[in-house]
């Protein structure tokens, strides 16, 4: 039932659920736009979920052009995990051990946590790299060893001959969490 115009309180006035699109169009008639989302037909676009996700896709359309999505700490550990062991698997498959692609692979999943990383958890990416590279070496490596005292051994073996590229990436993911944390700091002097 629709109350009659002198009864309502003053402010906007509320449509009754079910009306079509020709009272929708109404000029001047307030409210938020997503209350407002039709349907090509002219109907409501549908139960609340779906409003809630257009709201989402909408939110994330506008925020497309801005600064790039950052990972938390607990983020930046399982991209690194995920990444090493993608490209010793890779390398592993292709090539039978863990060689030049798993170093190259390392590198860029190193530089990759060092540029998205948030600033608060700016430690997690020179940390989370070497822990996802060991992990690496003791799932994929090619020769099993028998035993804790043997996997220990072995992990020992492979980072000694792997040196190089845990420490280059390693390296290389401090010094640019270095130079974002020194940019930080000035930008905030600044203010």
């Amino acid at each position: 039932m629709e109350q009659s115009i002198r009864t309502q309180p003053p402010g906007p006035r509320r449509r009754a659920p079910g009306r079509g699109a020709a009272e929708a169009a109404v000029p001047g008639q307030s409210g938020p736009p997503e209350s407002r989302l039709r349907s090509a037909s002219g109907g409501r676009t549908g139960p609340p979920a779906l409003q809630v996700l257009h709201r989402l896709l909408t939110a994330r359309r506008q925020r497309a052009g801005g600064p790039p999505a950052r990972l938390t700490a607990v983020g930046t550990g399982v991209v690194a995990v995920a990444g090493t062991l993608a490209f010793a698997a890779v390398d592993r498959l292709v090539f039978g051990g863990l060689g030049v692609l798993f170093g190259l692979g390392y590198l860029v999943v190193c530089f990759q946590l060092a540029v998205r990383v948030r600033y608060p958890d700016l430690p997690a990416a020179p940390i989370c790299g070497p822990i996802a590279f060991a992990a690496a070496l003791v799932l994929l490596q090619p020769d099993a060893a028998h035993g804790v005292t043997g996997q220990v051994v072995a992990l020992a073996g492979g980072l000694a001959l792997r040196a190089a590229w845990l420490f280059t990436g390693t390296g290389l993911a401090a010094a640019i969490v270095t130079a974002r944390y020194v940019a930080q700091r000035r930008r905030h002097r600044a203010r």
